[in-house]
């Protein structure tokens, strides 16, 4: 069993808020956008996965990739920043999400907290909105969810504040 603390679009603001919430948590999964010394701060606290986002730096983009495609237990994980949503994916996702659907799709960039499950493909969709100030999101939030062997358990929804 891992848990999972799930956080995208900081845009170089990591609120002191997150290593509380994501302490209990085995893993930190960042969506994109991270901006200047979020990173590093997160994989000083835990083990951290992620994707580079589209105003993220050289540095960035050089240590995370645009696709993290991985398994967590028994799920098939899909992490991009630009991906859309079941219904209205990105093109640069399309064909590939329907010839080789994960069991988790994650994007962030929207700014759009999100979490839809896709009959289709059988794939759970999860944005997790926006964690900085930088955007027109009303309210920061997190995800926090657990992968118990092939089960996505116990998700909740963590609203920090607002910008």
């Amino acid at each position: 069993m891992k848990k999972i603390g799930l956080i995208s679009d900081t845009h170089g603001f990591l609120d002191e808020a997150v290593f509380t919430h994501f302490a209990q948590c085995d893993e930190i999964w960042h969506v994109g956008d991270f901006g200047a010394n979020v990173a590093e701060k997160l994989a000083a606290f835990k083990p951290l996965r992620g994707v580079f986002g589209n105003i993220d730096d050289r540095k960035i983009t050089s240590d995370f990739p645009e696709h993290n495609r991985f398994m967590c237990e028994d799920v098939a994980i899909w992490m991009t920043h630009i991906g859309g949503y079941p219904g209205r994916y990105s093109k640069n996702v399309i064909p590939e999400i329907y010839n080789n659907p994960p069991k988790l799709f994650i994007t962030g960039h929207s700014h759009i907290l999100k979490v839809m499950f896709d009959d289709k493909i059988k794939c759970l969709h999860i944005n997790p909105g926006a964690a900085g100030k930088q955007g027109w999101h009303k309210v920061r939030t997190l995800i926090r969810f657990t992968i118990n062997g092939e089960k996505i358990e116990n998700l909740e929804v963590i609203e920090l504040a607002g910008r």
